[in-house]
């Protein structure tokens, strides 16, 4: 029942604490003020204590609230806590110096960290125990205990309780036993105990829903586990987890041992049950083996290990699975991710310098298919691999790297394997302070690269070579309030090397082209009104022109280039393709304009329309090949090009509706539309609805939801709190669905129900996942999640949190607790 937490919880070296503030504090014991107590205790202390603390049960008077203080300090160095004053009260004090001292009615001792009260109290002070009887509370560090008897070291936090009640601080744990042995300061051993997160109902026999029952449990606040001997976890008052030993956590810190188990049930699996082992190394260190069980696959061997370094930070994931009989075969993947600064080390340079590497294998092209939540990017059809060195010191910058590709075929969709980039050198000369010939803000770069492309040339059906190239780019912005202008100018120069000859013979290639262009606009605003409601409205027009001449690029192969989406971005750029084997001839005009809404209080942005469109002044003859080699493709002649037209609306924070259409005004319809809508009126609270067409490839519908079903019976709450839900007795509904128009099927969905009962949380969801065409993946997941302690069954989580948009976990962690909550 241990604990893993993400790659952000591992830590880093700590500097040491301040000096305490109290190290120099005057020792005052009991004994050293007796005269004065018993003189004074009847009339004075017990009145001003009992004024300022009340009884134990009772908050803190409103005159005497504790308010944050950087002198309220959670604990003390053993030094300082040595000479802490120790203070005593009651309506009766009895004794003598270095003697016994005995305290009856309201009786209280009080010393920094620790509270004991009782209805009668006696203290040695020549050993420092202390024997209570009556009522007896005791409060250290914020963990109250309660019961009818206590005998207690007051220095050495040794003893006894007899039939103790407790609630832990930390975790808001609760529990009783039959005897309490307090084993020093940070440790105790319950007997015939029960514990618990649920809330204890006063007055009445403590039957949780949850709770673990054992004939001993050991706290260890060191190293904040909990250990049960012949223990059970009971849920309604059935058992349904024993071991004869187990550890549960205290708090939300890491912990070596066995995680939760989970338990899936899938159509291709069958069965999986996952038994994780967590090994807390180091606090920058840790690893995670958790083997999988598959009733129809066999055994899943999978491991992950973290690192984090004040230089350095990566994981190593992997899973091995014999003789897998979906496939006949061995199955394997494996995943590594390392960033490392090496500024500080000779390969700076004397800049700043960084090495990041990321690989990913996997055994075979169905890995995606077969294993569809590995996790990270084994899920993906392109494995990128790659080692990238970076480099860049005042305007100069230097990457060099290596980058090649695993690409997982599928029969029925084909991928175009991209090229290996074995290696790939640039660099780059970087000037925006632009002091050139005395004209001042100017920006000028020059980049020069090196580039060698390595695929099989069956499958692409084109030569392998290399690329080197220089570019050099010079623009200036002029703007005012209300108005910008910006000329920009551009050479490109590339040469290539073939290992085979291209259809001409040549075994090389080279090409150099000019672009310039001229992007403007004005800025117009004003007071506006509408609907009741007053907004700075502004129209924003702005032209664009650009003109590259035409170079002939039939015969180049083409390595990285790919025509960029059509948008308001892509819009106003000067070439249509990215990457550099294409540059497009293009030779237009672009004239656009926006009008936003916005707050006149905030700056806001309530309302954007923009509406844009591309005029060619020529033809553009410079296209993409297609799949069969250099040959394809066609010039674009048609003058006008699509027009984009995009509004986003946020009248309120609660709604959002997110719109862009691309119109075809020679076909006459809509070649793409995106339409979205968000309501999310409160926590906890969402509903998004997304309708998705791309003429003549795909329509979609798109739905997601995280909502509370009580709102459906009772009016709703809307005390939510990040991390702690609405409250308990919640039911939540929440998924994704995905519906394919053309296939009338839903592609993916994710569905189900969560119910909050405060200290437990149930959850059940649906998972179907598309495979291909003809098969889907589906799962049934259910846990149940027992609220400072562990989770039981799948693992949801995961799933919602990267499915459902705006999901909001019901319980999270925000800050730790302070010992001064419980301070009475």
């Amino acid at each position: 029942m241990n604990r893993r937490t993400d790659l952000s919880s591992l830590q880093r070296p700590r500097a040491a604490l301040a000096p305490p503030l109290f190290a120099k504090a005057p020792v005052a014991r009991a004994v050293h003020g007796l005269l004065a107590a018993v003189a004074c205790s009847a009339l004075l202390v017990p009145a001003a204590v009992r004024a300022q603390s009340g009884d134990g049960d009772e908050p803190v008077s409103s005159g005497m609230n504790l308010k944050p203080s950087r002198l309220l300090q959670e604990s003390l160095p053993p030094e300082a806590a040595q000479q802490a004053p120790t203070f005593v009260s009651g309506d009766r004090i009895e004794g003598q110096t270095d003697g016994v001292t005995t305290i009856e009615g309201s009786a209280e001792l009080r010393r920094h960290e620790t509270v004991i009260r009782a209805d009668r109290l006696e203290l040695d002070q020549r050993s420092s125990e202390a024997k209570a009887k009556g009522n007896v509370l005791i409060n250290r560090n914020g963990d109250r205990f309660e019961g009818p008897e206590l005998q207690l070291n007051v220095d050495t936090f040794e003893g006894f309780f007899i039939k103790p009640e407790f609630t832990l601080l930390k975790n808001e744990g609760k529990g009783d036993a039959s005897r309490l042995d307090f084993l020093g300061e940070d440790k105790a051993t319950a007997h015939d105990a029960r514990y618990s997160t649920c809330p204890r109902t006063p007055g009445a026999d403590w039957m949780p829903a949850w709770l673990i029952r054992a004939t001993r449990i050991d706290f260890d606040n060191v190293a904040e586990t909990g250990t049960a001997t012949g223990g059970a976890l009971e849920f309604k008052g059935v058992p349904i987890l024993g071991w004869p030993r187990f550890t549960f956590p205290l708090t939300d810190a890491r912990k070596s041992g066995l995680l939760p188990p989970t338990i899936n049930l899938d159509n291709i699996n069958g069965l999986e049950l996952t038994l994780p082992y967590y090994l807390n190394i180091a606090p920058n260190l840790d690893a995670t083996i958790y083997p999988t069980l598959m009733s129809k696959r066999g055994v899943d061997l999978g491991a992950e290990v973290r690192y984090l370094q004040p230089d350095y930070a990566g994981q190593v994931r992997g899973a091995f699975l014999p003789s897998d009989p979906l496939r006949n075969d061995d199955r394997w993947g494996y995943s590594l991710q390392h960033a490392q600064n090496l500024s500080n080390t000779g390969l700076g340079f004397g800049g700043s310098a960084g090495l990041n590497l990321n690989f990913n294998r996997v055994s075979d092209d169905n890995y995606w298919r077969d294993f569809p939540r590995a996790g990270g990017t084994l899920t993906n059809r392109l494995l990128a691999s790659d080692a990238v060195y970076s480099w860049n010191r005042g305007p100069w910058a230097l990457s060099a790297g290596m980058f090649s590709w695993q690409t997982l075929q599928d029969i029925d969709a084909p991928i175009v394997p991209p090229y290996d980039r074995l290696p790939s050198v640039a660099l780059r000369y970087t000037r925006d302070d632009g002091v050139i010939a005395g004209v001042n803000d100017w920006n000028y770069t020059l980049t020069s690269e090196y580039t060698r492309f390595e695929s099989n040339p069956l499958l692409t059906r084109q030569t392998n070579g290399s690329r080197s190239l220089a570019i050099a780019e010079l623009s200036r912005r002029w703007q005012a309030p209300g108005w910008f202008i910006k000329p920009r100018t551009q050479l490109h120069a590339t040469q290539y090397q073939f290992d085979n000859p291209l259809a001409n013979g040549s075994r090389s290639a080279s090409r150099v082209l000019p672009t310039v262009s001229l992007d403007s606009g004005l800025i117009f605003e004003r007071d506006a009104r509408y609907f009741g409601r007053n907004f700075v409205q502004t129209l924003e027009p702005r032209a664009f022109f650009t003109w590259t001449p035409y170079s002939d690029q039939s015969l180049l192969p083409n390595y990285d280039s790919a025509a960029n989406d059509f948008n308001f971005a892509t819009i106003f750029s000067e070439n249509v393709f990215g990457g550099n084997d294409r540059i497009s001839d293009t030779r237009a005009f672009t004239v656009g304009a926006s009008s936003r809404l916005l707050d006149p209080d905030t700056g806001a942005e309530v309302v954007r329309v923009g509406l844009a469109q591309r005029y060619l002044i020529r033809d553009q003859n410079v296209f993409l090949p297609n799949a069969t080699g250099v040959a394809g493709g066609a010039p674009v002649t048609e003058r006008f090009s699509d027009i984009l037209l995009a509004t986003r609306v946020q009248w309120t924070p609660r709604w959002m509706v997110d719109t862009n259409f691309q119109y075809s005004p020679g076909a006459g319809e809509s070649v793409r539309t995106t339409l979205g809508v968000r309501y999310m009126p409160s926590r906890y609270r969402v509903f998004s609805a997304a309708y998705r067409l791309q003429r003549g490839s795909s329509e979609q519908y798109d739905f997601g939801w995280q909502w509370p079903l009580n709102d459906l019976w009772e009016k709703p709450a809307t005390t939510g709190v990040p991390g702690r839900g609405l409250g308990a007795g919640q039911w939540y509904s929440v998924g994704r669905i995905n519906y394919s128009v053309p296939d009338r099927k839903v592609v993916d969905l994710v569905a189900g129900f969560e119910y909050d009962a405060g200290c437990w949380i149930g959850r059940v969801v649906l998972e179907r996942l598309q495979r291909s065409a003809a098969s889907a993946n589906q799962r049934i997941l259910f846990q149940l999640e027992f609220t400072g302690f562990s989770r039981l069954g799948s693992n949801p989580l995961k799933t919602l949190k990267e499915n459902v948009p705006r999901y909001q976990y019901l319980r999270e962690e925000i800050n730790p607790p302070s010992r001064f909550q419980q301070y009475d």
